[in-house]
Parts: structure tokens; sequence; C-alpha cells
């Protein structure tokens, strides 16, 4: 036997679409504001009509007692079929459509009425408020039936009342008004229904584009898992409006941004203030993985506009991958530089060895002390002049690697400087990252030299570096300490442009400067300024003021 199939069954309630839900919710709303409308419109509609017929009545009651042939009928005359005031009354009454026209005297007798039957008897309703001298208006039952009525004391010329008129117009005339006024009242409603109807449908198709036919639940699972991403993901994440103010920030872009919930609303520049980074999050720099330096962080950027104007940039941080490359690019070199002493080596203890085979020995003595000497000299001319271990460590390597690579490195004449630094990483830092530069501009150039020049001058440390390179337009001479500017080939670990900036932002920190100029003979000469950057004789460096400035927390 085939299996029976499953009996679907049919689920009632809201639509889970947002398009069908917000369409039903439309046309509910449409739909009850057209039934309030037409009912608070027929519940006055009726009075209204009632209002009508009972002055009507009474206007035709207040002319027909004007009439003075009927006051005088009234007193001269007995009430009969044929008399003045009943001929008088039902011409009246034919020429204003009245259901009836009564003529009665002080005492309530009939002396005109629609039935001729009815003329010389009582009338049936009360009439002594109209024989008062008051004028009514009603919606009373007699013998003709329901009628609006209207009821006027009738004066003689004296003005003395010796009757009243009562005037009635049939009811159903006016029930009839008002069933005549429904089909119309309903069409107009329709017609608006139909129109609202039509705009909720096209408002619906506009929110289902909008939302692509998403259901309530969908979307809120979005916005969760938007949430969660956004603030779970390790890149910062910056949201721009089409005004390019800061409409949302992921905890990460807080992070490395180093700003928080107060950034939102404001502009980039308001809310980091000018430079770079703001540049490149509102569009003013245009490109892909941008680099930026934030305070102490290397940040790589990307900035896609999106359909509503807007824009979202994405930030990453660098400073260890920047951090790891430099130490990539030192350790490169410093394996050149021992593979090349490898061979120089090798070549070396070849002669030595010639010399003692052919029994040279004199001969093999001065040539181990010349190679020695050599040597010694480099690292005595150095620590001679540069007192501080780190830096003359750092120049000692960087004149092998220059040896290497077939640049004279040398210290100037006027160098001196004393083992009393405040900061020696930095220092260490700006001096690396200013050789380094030089050696890339004079590399494979005939005659290449680089010179650094390290004096004191009371506190102030005085640091230049010049090169024989082919220099600096002067156009350019800013530019080169803009993060992500640079002439030369990006290296394997990622991109140039950082080396420069981080010279004069730690120069900037410790109340300095870094600037560049040409060089006598040509090339270029930085020059670094740094104001307190030597403790006070007699102080140890660390109690002098807190060497926060490392290479490790620059390269972050």
């Amino acid at each position: 036997m085939s299996p029976t199939p499953p009996v679907r069954r049919l689920r009632l309630g809201m639509p889970r679409r947002v398009f069908s839900q917000v369409l039903l919710m439309q046309l509910a709303i449409a739909a009850g504001v057209v039934v309030l409308a037409t009912g608070l419109f027929l519940a006055p509609l009726s009075h209204q009509l009632d209002d009508q017929a009972m002055r009507r009545a009474l206007a035709i009651a207040q002319t027909t007692a004007a009439v003075p042939q009927i006051a005088e009928d009234l007193q001269t005359t007995r009430p009969s079929v044929g008399g003045p005031v009943q001929r008088e009354a039902e011409r009246i009454r034919k020429a204003s459509g009245a259901e009836y026209v009564v003529v009665m005297d002080l005492h309530g007798t009939r002396w005109s009425h629609t039935d001729p039957e009815e003329v010389g008897g009582h009338v049936s309703t009360d009439p002594s408020q109209a024989l008062a001298g008051r004028d009514v208006m009603e919606i009373d039952s007699g013998t003709l039936g329901r009628s609006a009525r209207g009821k006027v004391p009738l004066r003689d010329s004296d003005g003395r009342i010796i009757g009243a008129v009562s005037v009635g117009i049939e009811y159903d005339s006016v029930r009839a008004r008002l069933i005549h006024a429904i089909p119309g009242l309903f069409a107009y409603a329709g017609g608006a229904l139909a129109v609202g109807a039509l705009a909720a449908w096209l408002i619906s198709r506009r929110v289902q584009r909008q939302t692509r036919d998403l259901a309530f639940s969908d979307i809120s699972a979005l916005l969760a898992e938007r949430e969660a991403m956004l603030h779970g993901i390790r890149e910062g994440v910056v949201a721009l409006d089409r005004a390019g103010r800061v409409r949302l920030l992921n905890d990460e872009a807080q992070r490395l941004l180093g700003i928080g919930d107060e950034a939102v609303g404001r502009s980039p520049d308001e809310a980091l203030g000018e430079g770079r980074t703001a540049d490149v999050l509102a569009g003013r720099v245009a490109g892909t993985d941008l680099l930026t330096v934030r305070g102490q962080r290397v940040l790589v950027a990307n900035r896609m506009p999106t359909d509503d104007g807007g824009a979202v940039a994405t930030l990453r941080d660098r400073t260890e991958l920047e951090q790891l490359g430099r130490e990539l690019d030192s350790t490169r070199g410093l394996i050149d530089a021992l593979r090349a002493q490898d061979h120089e080596h090798a070549n070396r203890m070849h002669t030595l060895l010639g010399l003692l085979e052919l029994e040279m020995y004199d001969d093999a003595v001065d040539f181990v002390g010349e190679v020695v000497g050599d040597h010694r000299a480099t690292s005595e001319q150095v620590t001679e002049k540069i007192e501080d271990p780190l830096l003359a460590a750092l120049l000692v390597g960087k004149a092998t690697v220059a040896a290497e690579r077939g640049v004279a490195l040398g210290l100037s004449e006027r160098t001196r400087l004393p083992d009393r630094l405040v900061d020696p990483r930095g220092l260490v830092t700006i001096v690396g990252n200013l050789v380094d530069n030089a050696l890339d501009a004079v590399a494979g150039t005939p005659h290449a030299r680089v010179e650094v020049e390290l004096r004191a001058e009371e506190r102030t440390v005085v640091l230049r570096v010049r090169d024989t390179g082919p220099g600096i337009p002067a156009e350019h001479r800013e530019s080169v300490f803009t993060e992500g500017w640079s002439t030369k080939k990006p290296p394997a670990h990622g991109k140039r442009g950082i080396g420069l900036s981080l010279v004069r932002r730690l120069a900037e920190r410790q109340g300095g400067s870094a600037s560049v100029d040409a060089a006598l003979g040509g090339g270029a000469e930085f020059t670094v300024v740094l104001p307190e950057a030597l403790a006070q004789p007699g102080l140890e460096p660390a109690l002098a003021a807190p060497a926060k400035s490392t290479v490790e927390e620059e390269s972050r």
C-alpha cells in the first residue's frame, strides 16, 4: 500500500512576509477609516434631514398664518368642507408640497384638513403651545401618521391670537431622502477605499523591494546576526550617512580609533581631528588598502560607497605585521651582511692559508693584524662618539650592512652623544629608519656615502642624516612624512610609507620636529630635533622621564 500523503492543514493567522502584513494592516486601516467616516457622516445626516423638514413645515405654517384673509374668514365663517379657509389651506398645501395644512380655532376645532371628513373635528395633537403664542417644531404622529410638524399662532389684524396653523411634512419623504443619499455616500466611500487600497498596495510593494520580501522574523534574525557580526569581528567598521556623518561604530573601530559612541552623528574631522585618518574615512583620499597611523597604531583602511549615498569603511590593525615586517627587513639585512662576511672570511682564511704554506709568516701576521684592526677601528670610532650601547650597536650593524651594499657609512666629526638618553629605544627607531632610507636612496650609485651626525646641545639631541642620493624635490619634502607616501617598491611583507611618518610622530611626541632639506653637494639631509631627550647630568635616565615611546609601542 502506498503511504497516505499528509493532509495539509489550513493555517490561519497573520502572513509571515512583511509585504503581506503591511498590505493587510494598511487595508484594515483604510477600511476602518472609511467605515468610521461613513458612520460619522450618516449619524448627523438623519438629524439634519429631520431638522430641515421641521423648519420647512414651520416656514409654511408661518407663511399661511401671515395671510390676512384666513384670519378674517376664521372669524366670519363656519368650518365646512367647501368653506374659504379649507379652500385656501388646500391651495397652500398643494403649492408647497406639504402633507397637510390645518387651521384651527382657539378650541382646537379644525377649519381645514386634507381629509374633508376631519373638518369640524378636534385636532389629534395638543395645540396649547401654539395657542399660547409659541412656534413649535416636532416629529409626531397624528391621524395621517408620523410627520415633521410646524405649529404657529394665528393672529387677527389687532395681533390677538384667534387660532393656530399646523403644517406637516410626510416623514416617509424625509426617510426617502436619507435612503437616497446612502448609495451616493457608499459610492464615495468605495472610491476612497479603492484609492486607499491602491496606495496601500504601492507602499507595500516598495516595502517589499526594500526588505527583499523577508519576513519580520527574518529581519529580526538578520539584525541580531548583524549586531553579533559587527561587534564580534576583529576588523573595525565605520558606517557614514550621505551627509558624511558617522552613524555606526563597532567595538573594534572604537578601539583602533580611540573614540567612543560620542562620535556617532559627527563628521570624521569632528570625531578624529584633521589628519590622514579623517581624510580616508571622509573619502578625500581614494584607493584600496590605504595606510594610516592613528595614535600608536598602523591601520589599513578601505572605503566603499553604499546605495543610499553613504559609505562603509573597514579598518585593520597592521601594527604587529608592520613590526614583524621591519624585523624581517632587518633580519634579511643582517643575513646578507653575515653571508658577505662569510665569503670575505673564507677568502681571508684562504689567503692566510696560502701565506702559511708559503712560509711567509711575517706577511701572515701583518695580514691578520690589518683585518682585525679595520673592524676594531670601526667599532672604536662609533663607541668613542656614541656612548649609548643600543645606539652604538645599531650603527655598527648598519655600517656592516652598508659595506655589503657598497655604501660608506660614517659619523661626522661633530658627533658626540653621552649616555644619558631618556628614551634610547625611540632614538634607535628614528636613527634606524633614517639610515635605512638613506641606504636605499644611495645603493647602486657611484661613490655612495651616508653620514650620520648626532650631537647634544645641553638636553637637546640633534640628529642629521645626509646621503649622496638623488635628493627629494622641494614640492615633496612635506609629503614624505605622510602615512602611505613612498617612491620605493613595496616590500614582500606589505606596503611602505610608514617609517618617516613614525619618525615625525616620535619627534613631535617629544616636543621636537623632523624635516628634510637638500644636502651640500647633492642628496638629502634629514634633521630631527628632540628637546629634553637627555637626562640632567647626575640623574639616571629612567628617573628623568618615563620612556614609553619604544620601538614596539610606535609600531603597534
